[in-house]
């Protein structure tokens, strides 16, 4: 899985590694796109209006989505 960062109009692709998902617990299958959910939630802060983005805590830009593979 990878996660969609929008930097400085620069669209980029971030591998999920095992360091993202430190201090994530999950306890049932779940897909691809409920994981995506998750890691948003863990790893953004949410600008409400005008912005509307969901800004990654590292500041490495905005969240975008993800690709499953």
């Amino acid at each position: 899985m990878e996660l969609i960062i929008l930097n400085d109009s620069l669209y980029t692709l971030v591998s999920v590694t095992k360091e993202m998902m430190q201090g994530i617990e999950i306890i049932a299958e779940i897909d691809c796109f409920n994981l995506c959910d998750i890691l948003r939630l863990h790893l953004t802060t949410y600008h409400d209006a005008p912005f509307n983005v969901h800004v990654m805590n590292d500041g490495s830009g905005n969240f975008y989505g993800c690709i499953c593979k």
